[in-house]
């Protein structure tokens, strides 16, 4: 009993130092980075619209799931495109330095943020869109919906949208709490500062800033926003699964070799199937390329995707 009580001590010790870290050190730490780009206000909030280059084609980044702070995460994936192109990257409701919005995260809330987040900070269509992991699922959404804003899309291993499983059930949704608390009590700031190799971010183009912002932001992910993101992942894949992807889209899907090679327990087919049924559904004009990597394809990836980038949008005569 003796040393369960001393456990039970040292545990409550660490969360209530945690919890003033989190609430004092990190916290303000966080407050002191000032947004790369524009905030613009969309209806009850203000989104945060990082531009970058100046050339004719309009690329248009939107990040997966997760990821805190995205302006920071696609630095060198942005630079490398901006060097031709023109490019923007969105960061959601609830991401990055983006407010919080009453809104539901819903697959029409967030296909209208985006389009006025983009014409707020005049940024006309049509745009080539970029997404990461399920942000190509509101990509076909807003394709399907309003084909002649996009031109094309180049998905950074995009979620499927011909394979629709499970609903969450409700007992896992019910633990999405448990991110929050963690977070609350600073373990994912601790974690991000212990775990994250510097040395490789810096290898593969990361700026000091860079890095040290998204350590920073790692830590202030999780809220109500992401939360009911993650929840209504399946309604996404449902909502662009009863559309037409539109013929006159060009897609490109960049598919990284561990997603293609590594069968998910969720998934009720092989990887491979779940790829190869995706592209089915987009059409004839659907192409794709396996590159080594994480589903996080663009960390290692930047000059093979901007070759591709290039070499797809001068095949639909999209660039000069």
């Amino acid at each position: 009993m003796i040393v369960l009580g001393i456990i039970l001590v040292v545990i409550t010790a660490g969360m209530l130092m945690g919890t003033v870290l989190q609430t004092t050190y990190f916290k303000k730490k966080k407050e002191q980075i000032e947004p790369y780009g524009q905030m613009v206000d969309v209806y009850d909030g203000q989104m945060h619209v990082y531009k970058m280059g100046s050339g004719k084609e309009i690329i248009v980044l939107l990040p997966g799931m997760g990821i805190g702070l995205p302006s920071a995460d696609f630095g060198p994936l942005m630079r490398r495109l901006s060097e031709k192109h023109t490019v923007v990257c969105i960061e959601y409701f609830g991401v990055g330095f983006s407010s919080q919005t009453e809104r539901a995260r819903t697959s029409d809330n967030y296909l209208d943020e985006i389009r006025t987040a983009l014409k707020s900070v005049g940024v006309a269509a049509p745009y080539i869109l970029m997404p990461h992991s399920i942000s190509s699922v509101y990509s076909e959404y807003y394709a399907s919906k309003y084909p002649d804003e996009v031109q094309a899309i180049i998905s950074l291993d995009g979620t499927s949208t011909a394979y629709i499983g499970d609903d969450m059930p409700a007992f896992v949704q019910s633990l999405l709490g448990i991110a929050k608390f963690q977070q609350a009590i600073g373990l994912t700031s601790i974690a991000a500062s212990i775990a994250t190799n510097k040395d490789k971010l810096r290898a593969i183009g990361y700026t000091e800033k860079e890095i040290s912002d998204l350590l920073c932001y790692a830590g202030f992910s999780i809220n109500s926003n992401t939360l009911d993101q993650i929840a209504r992942a399946t309604d996404y894949i449902k909502d662009a699964n009863k559309l037409t992807y539109p013929g006159i889209v060009g897609y490109f899907k960049i598919i990284s070799k561990k997603t293609y090679q590594t069968r998910n327990s969720q998934i009720k087919i092989t990887p491979q199937e779940y790829q190869e049924q995706h592209l089915a559904r987009i059409g004839d004009q659907a192409k794709y390329e396996i590159l080594d990597g994480t589903h996080f394809i663009y960390l290692d990836n930047v000059n093979r995707i901007s070759e591709i980038t290039d070499a797809f949008l001068c095949e639909r005569n999209l660039q000069p």
